[in-house]
């Protein structure tokens, strides 16, 4: 296979894998909606049914006991889910921004097409600036992940709580509250670890 061959051959793989590569972005962003729908579903569903048993005290009890573990288990699965499809979709990102780079190279000559695929930092942080994203662990709680986990906190700190005021309602909330603050905290460097260690 002469030179001129093997850089045709190239750039049709580098085509096809940047298709793929998009292809396999908008899947992860798709099941990510999907996943946090589902939760939040659930979630709501579980509210409502709460509506219908509020009213009897006997009733309330027995209910959260069932509903809050199952929500919390739920989300937590989620919520791990979720983190994977959010370092896949950041590694499919830092690819397709080499394969830009690559055009770049061979391709743009003097023109400037491509040029923000080679841009100053190291390549993942371009990456994120292609699509509008400053990188940073605090960046992370803006993804769905952290909403999730954010949600997970509140039902944790929740199901603590109730079980917490039979001691007393102040010693409940305080309690609570530290629960979910310490969950979501939890979370979110798990969140942090976890998208930051394939991308070293």
């Amino acid at each position: 296979m002469g030179e001129g061959e093997r850089e045709q051959a190239l750039l049709t793989v580098l085509t096809t894998e940047h298709y793929a590569l998009q292809t396999s972005r908008a899947g992860t962003i798709a099941e990510a909606t999907g996943r946090a729908t589902i939760f939040l579903s659930v979630l709501s569903a579980a509210l409502i049914g709460l509506g219908f048993v509020a009213s009897n005290d006997k009733l309330v009890r027995p209910y959260l006991a069932a509903v809050l573990p199952t929500l919390v288990i739920i989300g937590v699965l989620t919520f791990l889910r979720l983190v994977e499809t959010t370092v896949e979709n950041s590694l499919d990102l830092l690819r397709i921004q080499r394969i830009r780079a690559y055009y770049h190279h061979q391709l743009a000559g003097e023109h400037d097409f491509f040029a923000d695929a080679v841009g100053a930092g190291d390549a993942m942080s371009t990456a994120w600036s292609l699509v509008g994203t400053r990188p940073g662990r605090w960046e992370f709680l803006l993804t769905t992940a952290a909403l999730v986990g954010a949600v997970n906190a509140v039902l944790s700190g929740l199901g603590i709580a109730l079980v917490a005021t039979t001691v007393g309602v102040g010693v409940g909330v305080t309690v609570g509250v530290l629960v979910a603050v310490v969950t979501f905290g939890v979370q979110f460097v798990y969140i942090v670890r976890a998208s930051a260690a394939p991308m070293r």
